[in-house]
């Protein structure tokens, strides 16, 4: 029980930090704060994630991650590293971005695992793609590649943008953050 709670202290002790910065950039559309799902094609895994985006709105962005792969899958797992989003396509209402992604990776039932030299504690390096809208709740779906285990996943979530009042759904006014405004 101590080697867990040892754990849950750690992982809060790193993703605090992160969402006590969302109070100093919040005000200036600075920030955006996110979930996802994933979903592993070799693994066939599912799991949950959580991000912070620093300036979402810049073409270079900084992305605090926390992943987690639930217990009912094959590989039950989490990470927690940091990516950065390069928007190579930035248009009025969406973006295309390039990724790229280290992260610390602890597999929590690599004992049962079939794969020659598996171990809990692992460093991982991600490269891929994503696409999400300029909207103050912004969807995004995410493509990216583990080079060190040669996977990949999917990433389907949404960001919300703080200090935006551009909204966020559907309708017919300019929903836009307003960043992205022209007129």
């Amino acid at each position: 029980m101590d080697l867990f709670a040892g754990k849950q202290k750690m992982r809060i002790f790193l993703i605090l930090p992160f969402f006590l910065l969302i109070s100093l950039f919040g005000k200036a559309q600075n920030i955006g704060v996110g979930a996802d799902v994933l979903y592993n094609f070799q693994t066939e895994s599912v799991g949950a994630g959580a991000r912070v985006n620093f300036f979402p709105n810049n073409r270079l962005s900084f992305v605090p991650t926390f992943s987690y792969y639930f217990a009912f899958n094959k590989v039950n797992e989490y990470f927690i590293g940091l990516g950065l989003e390069y928007k190579v396509i930035r248009r009025d209402r969406f973006n295309i971005y390039a990724i790229g992604h280290g992260a610390y990776n602890s597999w929590l039932n690599y004992e049962v695992s079939p794969m020659k030299g598996a171990k809990q504690n692992n460093w991982n390096l991600e490269g891929g793609l994503g696409i999400s809208t300029n909207t103050c709740l912004r969807p995004f779906l995410e493509y990216r590649y583990n080079l060190k285990f040669m996977e990949t996943h999917l990433r389907l979530g949404v960001l919300y943008i703080f200090g935006c009042k551009g909204g966020g759904g559907g309708g017919h006014r300019d929903k836009r953050c307003d960043a992205y405004r022209t007129n």
